[in-house]
């Protein structure tokens, strides 16, 4: 039996997962920076596709490569589909909490999740775990990765109902 497969180099199949998961952090990022500037969808998409995705931050240290096409999907139907999702987020919010007094990170986290439930096959679940681990890369010691995974959950109940 070989344990050539034991490395730490990942292999395509785990490759494949880290360039899906880069592509959802992209897609938050590229929210927020839409929220607080004034470009376009376009203007955004190609300054992470041209600058961000596989750019080197420190000599030797590389980004990972996202999936492309799961950025811009992501991307066009959080734009497209932008006032749905935020009424899903808003069901899925306490009343005095609507989605324009929650940070504009979570907003944008929240917007690319929505756009995933609604626009892709991804199970569900799948899509909680992913930006509950996005929400942890942004608050390491805060509250909000529960409060994302609660807000998630609703939505995908009322996204794919079918799925739980």
């Amino acid at each position: 039996m070989s344990t050539e497969n034991s490395s730490s180099q990942p292999d395509e199949r785990q490759m494949k997962k880290l360039r899906k998961s880069a592509s959802r952090l992209y897609a938050v990022q590229a929210l927020f920076q839409m929220e607080h500037s004034s470009q376009s969808v376009d203007q955004v998409r190609a300054e992470f596709l041209n600058f961000r995705f596989g750019a080197e931050i420190e000599e030797g240290t590389e980004l990972l490569d996202g999936d492309i096409n799961l950025f811009r999907s992501l991307l066009e139907e959080a734009v497209n589909w932008q006032a749905k999702i935020d009424q899903m987020t808003d069901r899925a919010l306490v009343a005095k909490w609507p989605i324009a007094r929650i940070d504009p990170t979570l907003r944008a986290l929240f917007r690319a999740a929505g756009s995933e439930l609604i626009g892709h096959e991804t199970p569900p679940k799948v899509v909680i775990v992913e930006y509950v681990e996005i929400a942890k890369a942004f608050y390491p010691e805060g509250r909000e990765p529960k409060f994302v995974n609660a807000v998630l959950d609703h939505m995908a109940r009322e996204a794919k109902p079918e799925a739980f």
